[in-house]
Formats: structure tokens, sequence, C-alpha cells
């Protein structure tokens, strides 16, 4: 990736066993070889289960820190990857969607793919925005005020959005140049 993430400080998401593998990791290698820092934030600490198809188990992540332990003043961009489970109870959790909001009400970048958007509807950040998610998300994002459109990727003042696995690629891309520019904002 041809932008510089050197020294930027990334915070990615990861729910009790259910995160979509693929959609953690993958970002995640993005931003680091792009040169950020990444820290791991759960609910507890200690290991979780992410998983693939939303039900196979897939590999095991370990938790830097909880939410209790950080806020989003320690961080200049977030991720939050999908998978059905891990999502809902991320945005069950209000120290997570605390976390969240945090991000967006400072206008520093967030990138969200998959049921990840879940979050920034519970966080009440949609409202005048257009976003992209798992089509089954639709509903949701234009009940909280937002515009959803069936599209690979979409940004919109520093929020990126993708809806698959499929997508990985224009989501990693877009995230890396975000939070790049994001760092210049």
């Amino acid at each position: 990736m041809a932008h510089d993430l050197q020294g930027l400080e990334v915070a990615i998401l990861v729910g009790p066993k259910g995160t979509d593998h693929s959609e953690f990791v993958t970002p995640k290698a993005a931003v680091e070889q792009a040169g950020a820092e990444v820290t791991v934030i759960g609910i507890d600490s200690g290991e979780v289960q992410t998983v693939k198809s939303s039900l196979e188990p897939a590999g095991t992540v370990t938790i830097d820190k909880t939410f209790a332990q950080v806020s989003a003043d320690d961080f200049d961009a977030l991720i939050i990857p999908g998978g059905t489970v891990g999502s809902d109870k991320l945005r069950g959790s209000e120290p997570a969607v605390a976390f969240v909001r945090g991000f967006v009400e400072r206008g520093k970048p967030v990138g969200a793919i998959c049921h990840g958007p879940w979050l920034l509807v519970e966080a009440g950040v949609v409202e005048g925005r257009t976003l992209t998610s798992y089509a089954t998300l639709r509903t949701d994002i234009r009940n909280a005020g937002g515009t959803w459109v069936d599209r690979e990727v979409q940004t919109d003042q520093g929020l990126v959005t993708s809806r698959t696995p499929d997508d990985l690629p224009a989501f990693c891309a877009a995230i890396v140049a975000a939070f790049a520019q994001g760092r210049s904002a």
C-alpha cells in the first residue's frame, strides 16, 4: 500500500465468539504493513474465537486491552470487523458503543465491514451519512437516519464501510487511505 501509517495507533475490535476471522486479520495486516501499530480491544481479557461464515471456528485472537482500559483519545483510527455474533455482542456492550462513538465524535477515521456498522447504528452516529454493509443491515442504517448503498466500499467523512469478505481488498485500500488522510486532518 502506498500510504505511510508509521506512528499511527489503530484500535481493532473483537467480539466474543463471533468476529469474522478474515475481516479481522486482513485489515489488521493491511494497516500494520503500512506502518501502523494495532491494539486488539475486546470486552474481556484473554483469547476469543473468531469464525468463518458466522458459525465455523476459524482461529483465536488475543485481546491486548479491554474497553475499560482504553479511550478513543488513545488512538488515531478504528477498525470494526464484522461477524454476526461478535458484532451483536459488541453492540450490546455500552463500553464498546461509547468507544466507537468517541472516534466519530472526535472526527477520527473509522473502518467498519459487514455487520460492523451495527456498532455505528448503536452509537447513534450514522444520521446524515452514507454507508454500505452486509445487506441485512440496510433497514437498521436507514432507520438510524443514514443512507444505505450497495457498493463494494463507501467512504463518507472518514467513515469507511464495506459489505462482505469479498470486498476486503477495496476495504483495506480505503481504510489505509482514510487513516493516512486522517493523520493530516
